[in-house]
């Protein structure tokens, strides 16, 4: 298993079937093959082969995915970077991963500018036209397609490295680490039973089970609604579809229209999109009912599945998105980059839930000093360890890699930080990142469950629970608010209704208003600047 092997024997199954879909542009797999060994030529004529590292400074788009594809084709190592970054985050990231290579769109070319000259080892730089001005020496994407042939498909190896590098939530990016045969695997093995196929055991499987698929109507039409540089837009949202024939279709707007997003979806029978959280399905359910009150309902009739990942996605948004799309299944996935841990599947005559999810066959949760398990239905809180599908390490960091991943009784685990509760039934109720977790007053808060119950006041849009140093109680619990559109919501009773679902000493002793709760485009929670945020605040 290698993505690179496995998306060739797709490519040979079902050639005429699209592969890619962004805006006007759309490609079969036929197409998509031949780009991506295009691209596999341009990176080895310049001398770059296995493991080397290629920079990915893009938005979402067809060629995001293509440069992804020729670096497996290659052996190389495509690396995802963050299109946010500025000057000294760029340097970091691509001088951490030893980048030998680097496709950026034209409107980042300043950016990519001011650092090229601290990065000695770049022997290719190109770009991609979004209608920036670009640089004079750096080659044109499709300049590069058209001036290469494709290269020859070669022998690769289940132990080629793929990274994918962490948004560095908690400390500088670091790249994860993962042999191509067991995520590759593991990947084939999540998503064949989703579309009712028996996962094929090896590439040459591949081809005959995506034929069964097509021949089914099966194969999965997917909008990734998130970034592709992280891992919920890129595996769930778009290789996991690509293992199985599918399509994926990116959106040309560079951040959330749910219009758009909706209007895709009805223009191409999607049949799953990717979203991270509330930040997505709540802007989400308000355009599918805009759209009914002006008489124009969306038909998505087709839509089976959405997916969200990494985040807080609540039970009553979960049950909006059930009444407005009832035959959706939604799936709520608990993991993170370092591994996956366990999901929660709502749909239609099912209760939703928040932060509750049936733990994988290969999840444990240890106490604190993981000298046992805890104990189901004890109420005790543990670390989350992923087992099965675990990285290699950190990319250049030996030290956070012994600390993430441990042997336990002979058995591999990673663990992210994350803590749960194991209930009687064997569910995992998630507290939380630990690196997140406020100490107040002597007791542990953990923000993800402050933040639920601040999101259940009416009129509250969005919330991040952060900790403010405090001469009472060491930390104040700190709620940074934002408000639905021309809603007034007072800070006493968002205190007070916390207090009416939780413990007192979990309740905010502080609200702070914003017009918008910090958040990454992907979704993800942004802890540090809401923090900052609290502090100004508070005047500290």
């Amino acid at each position: 298993m290698h993505f690179a092997t496995a998306f060739e024997a797709v490519a040979d199954a079902v050639p005429d079937a699209l592969a890619v879909v962004h805006g006007d542009v759309a490609r079969t797999w036929r197409d998509y093959d031949d780009r991506a060994a295009r691209v596999a030529s341009a990176l080895t004529a310049v001398g770059l082969g296995p493991d080397s590292k290629v920079g990915m400074y893009l938005y979402n788009g067809n060629e995001y995915l293509e440069v992804q594809y020729g670096a497996f084709k290659a052996r190389a190592v495509p690396v995802n970077v963050n299109y946010r970054y500025l000057d000294d985050e760029l340097w970091y990231l691509l001088d951490n991963a030893d980048a030998e290579a680097l496709v950026f769109h034209t409107s980042l070319s300043d950016r990519v500018a001011r650092v090229r000259g601290r990065l000695p080892a770049l022997k290719l730089l190109v770009q991609v036209d979004d209608g920036g001005s670009g640089l004079d020496d750096a080659v044109a994407y499709e300049d590069l397609v058209a001036g290469h042939e494709p290269a020859p498909r070669i022998e690769r190896f289940e132990d080629d490295v793929y990274m994918l590098y962490t948004g560095g939530t908690t400390g500088m990016p670091k790249g994860v680490m993962y042999a191509h045969g067991g995520i590759c695997g593991g990947f084939v093995s999540l998503g064949y039973p989703l579309v009712g196929q028996v996962p094929p055991a090896d590439p040459s499987g591949l081809p005959d089970a995506v034929r069964a698929i097509h021949a089914d109507a099966k194969a999965p039409v997917s909008i990734p609604a998130c970034p592709l540089m992280h891992g919920t837009g890129m595996w769930l949202g778009s290789i996991i579809p690509h293992l199985q024939g599918g399509t994926v279709i990116t959106l040309p707007s560079r951040s959330l229209d749910p219009h758009e997003l909706l209007a895709t979806a009805q223009a191409h029978q999607a049949t799953s999109i990717t979203i991270v959280g509330d930040a997505f399905a709540k802007p989400i359910v308000r355009a599918i009912d805009e759209a009914a009150d002006k008489g124009e309902p969306y038909d998505l009739s087709k839509v089976q599945m959405i997916i969200s990942s990494g985040v807080m996605w609540t039970a009553e948004v979960k049950e909006a998105l059930i009444e407005r799309i009832p035959q959706a299944v939604l799936l709520d996935a608990i993991g993170s980059t370092e591994g996956s841990m366990g999901m929660n599947m709502t749909m239609k005559g099912l209760p939703a839930q928040t932060a509750k999810f049936t733990q994988n066959p290969t999840t444990k949760v240890f106490k604190e000093d993981l000298s046992a398990e805890v104990v189901p239905g004890s109420g005790e809180a543990g670390l989350v360890a992923a087992g099965g599908m675990v990285p290699l390490g950190y990319f250049k960091d030996d030290e956070k890699s012994a600390r993430t991943f441990k042997v336990i009784d002979g058995v591999r685990y990673s663990f992210p930080g994350d803590w749960a509760i194991v209930e009687a039934d064997g569910s995992l109720t998630l507290l939380g990142r630990g690196s997140q977790c406020i100490n107040t007053g002597g007791e542990k808060v953990y923000p993800e469950e402050v933040e639920e119950a601040v999101k259940r006041v009416e009129g509250v849009e969005d919330c991040l629970v952060v900790g403010v140093p405090d001469e009472k109680f060491g930390e104040a619990v700190t709620a940074v608010v934002s408000t639905a559109e021309g809603v007034a919501v007072d800070e006493a009773a968002v205190i007070e209704a916390v207090k009416g679902q939780l413990a007192h000493f979990k309740a905010p002793k502080r609200v702070i208003f914003v017009t918008q709760v910090p958040r990454a485009p992907n979704g993800k929670a942004d802890y540090k600047s809401a923090k900052t945020k609290a502090l100004e605040a508070a005047g500290a």
